[in-house]
C-alpha cells in the first residue's frame, strides 16, 4: 500500500548526524508539507546551536561558565535531566561528563536533547500525512487512519552498515537506539566514571522519544543488569545486545 502513496523525503546534518524526514500521503510534496519540514530543520538548528557542547557561544556552555542565566529552554532541559536521573535511579546522568574537546568535566544534556528536540520539532508535521523523522537512529513515527505502519531496521552491531538486526513495525512512537556502535565508548558509568563497555547496544521503543533515548543510554550505562529495570517500564520495550554477542529482549519486545 505504501508503494502507491505519494512520498516525499528530506535529508540535512544537524547535530552532527544525518536527519531526515520522509512524509507520506496526498500532499507530502506540496508546499505546506515543504514549509512544515522546514520549520523542523529550523527548530533542530536552533536546539544545536543552544544547547551544543561543542560550541563556546552555546547557551549551555554561557550559562556553565556563569556568562548568563539560563534560557527557559535550558531550563526546562535541565528539569527533564533531573527527572531522568530520578527515574534511572541514577544511570542518565549529564552532571560531570567529559567535554568532548577538553575531557574536562562538565554539564552535559546531549543524551536528552536529542530526544526532546525532535519530538518538539516533529510537532510542526501534519497529522494528516503519515511521517517519520530519523535523527542518526534515533525514530520518531506517525501513521494516520488508512495507512500502514512503519517499518524501522534495528542495526546489527557488528555490522552497522550492512546488516539489520531486527525490524520493528510501529503506528505511532519512538524507536531509540544507545550503545557504542558508531561512537565507541562514549557512554560514562555514572557511578565510576568509567567508560560503560557491558553492552554492544541498547534499542528501546515506546511512546515517547525523549523517555526512550534516556531509557536506552541509562540501560547501556548501567550494562547487562539493566534487563530487570528495562522490563518493569510501562508502556516500553528493549532489545540489548551484550558485550559478549548475547541478544535479550524484554518479555514484550515483538517477535520476528
Amino acid at each position: 500500500m505504501t508503494a502507491t502513496l505519494p512520498r516525499r523525503a528530506w535529508v540535512e546534518q544537524i547535530m552532527g548526524l544525518p536527519v531526515s524526514v520522509h512524509l507520506r500521503g496526498p500532499g507530502a510534496g506540496d508546499p505546506p508539507a515543504e514549509a512544515a519540514v522546514a520549520r523542523v530543520f529550523a527548530d533542530l538548528r536552533r536546539d544545536d546551536a543552544a544547547f551544543s557542547p561543542y560550541l563556546d557561544d552555546s547557551d549551555l556552555s554561557r550559562w556553565e561558565r556563569g556568562e548568563a542565566p539560563p534560557t527557559p529552554a535550558l531550563e526546562a532541559v535541565i528539569a527533564l535531566c533531573d527527572e531522568a536521573r530520578e527515574r534511572t535511579g541514577g544511570w542518565f546522568d549529564p552532571r560531570g561528563l567529559p567535554d568532548p574537546r577538553t575531557g574536562r568535566p562538565r554539564y552535559d544534556p546531549s543524551g536528552l536533547v536529542k530526544g526532546w528536540a525532535v519530538q518538539r520539532a516533529a510537532a510542526h508535521l501534519p497529522d494528516s500525512l503519515g511521517w517519520c523523522v530519523n535523527a542518526g537512529g534515533d525514530v520518531l513515527v506517525h501513521a494516520p487512519d488508512g495507512q500502514p505502519p512503519w517499518r524501522i531496521g534495528v542495526e546489527d552491531p557488528d555490522a552497522p552498515e550492512d546488516r539489520v538486526a531486527h525490524v520493528v513495525t510501529r503506528g505511532t512512537g519512538a524507536v531509540a537506539t544507545s550503545g557504542r556502535t558508531h561512537r565507541g565508548d562514549h557512554i560514562v558509568d555514572p557511578y565510576t566514571g568509567s567508560a560503560a563497555t557491558g553492552v554492544r547496544a541498547v534499542t528501546v521503543t515506546g511512546p515517547d522519544l525523549l523517555w526512550a533515548d534516556v531509557y536506552a543510554t541509562a540501560a547501556a550505562a548501567r550494562g547487562p543488569w539493566a534487563m530487570d529495570w528495562l522490563e518493569e517500564l510501562d508502556g516500553y520495550e528493549a532489545l540489548m545486545v551484550t558485550a559478549s554477542g548475547l541478544v535479550r529482549v524484554t518479555e514484550g519486545w515483538p517477535a520476528g
